[in-house]
């Protein structure tokens, strides 16, 4: 069974395209198919894994307006096991444009329903905004990752997108699970750090996983060289917390496994 991932947080700045890239790396390098949709105008999903902005080629702008199949606008990556649908600026314009179009929300799932049981996971990079690209991801989704740097304003950030799931669930009756909280950029040498990473916990509890992404200038490094971390640097502190992050979530689906086959 695929599942579905968007990982979101209307905060910029946070390590949405960082956890994307790198998480799809090391699930893909469980010998598990991987696909990362790139919802994001900025494409730095796209470019972070080393695919070409290419005007001739099909984007996910394409996908969402139906000009053409997801399936024809899948890419390669140099990493094995991960393919992606890229996106350009051209992506901007589908907020405008989806707005006149009927089932607006839920172009994406449409889209991706054919090619869903081809991959083990889907991972969607979404834009720092709560526009409709993202609600279009939050509406393809099982479950949504939400990377939170450990700063003043984390919880209240994270705060308004929990209210904006809630009303996904509600407002247009979709169940879209908690996947996890995720703490990014984490530097355990400021006591502001250690402070919202223990207020996160004591709020959110079980829902933050357990792995810490640190503060790390090859993880920073890595995309400008269009390549993961684990093939940037296999060995840094940043690898090595990807890996745990996929063999925690991987851990986690089987126990959900398990009790939904009870």
């Amino acid at each position: 069974m695929s599942r579905v991932f968007a990982i979101t947080n209307q905060k910029g700045g946070v390590g949405k395209t960082t956890t994307a890239i790198n998480l799809a790396a090391s699930l893909a390098a469980n010998d598990l198919k991987v696909l990362v949709v790139d919802s994001d105008p900025q494409g730095n999903c796209t470019s972070g894994l080393g695919v070409a902005k290419a005007p001739d080629k099909p984007s996910l702008y394409h996908v969402l307006l139906g000009e053409t199949q997801a399936a024809d606008a899948i890419r390669p990556t140099e990493f094995d096991g991960l393919c992606m649908i890229p996106a350009d600026k051209n992506l901007v314009g589908a907020n405008l444009e989806l707005v006149e179009l009927d089932q607006r929300e839920t172009r994406l799932r449409e889209r991706l329903a054919p090619i869903r049981q081809k991959y083990d996971f889907i991972l969607i990079d979404c834009p720092p905004a709560l526009d409709l690209l993202t609600l279009n991801a939050l509406m393809a989704a099982d479950a949504v990752v939400v990377p939170i740097q450990c700063e003043f304003f984390a919880l209240e950030g994270v705060s308004e997108l929990m209210d904006t799931i809630d009303r996904v669930r509600e407002g247009l009756g979709h169940p879209l699970e908690i996947g996890g909280i995720l703490l990014t950029m984490y530097d355990d040498r400021t006591n502001l750090t250690r402070q919202v990473a223990n207020d996160l916990r004591e709020f959110f509890q079980e829902q933050v996983f357990q792995t810490i992404i640190p503060r790390s200038v090859r993880l920073a490094e890595a995309p400008s060289f269009g390549k993961p971390i684990l093939s940037y640097d296999p060995r840094s502190k940043g690898a090595e917390s990807y890996i745990k992050l996929a063999k925690e979530i991987l851990d986690h689906e089987q126990t959900r496994h398990a009790q939904g086959a009870r």
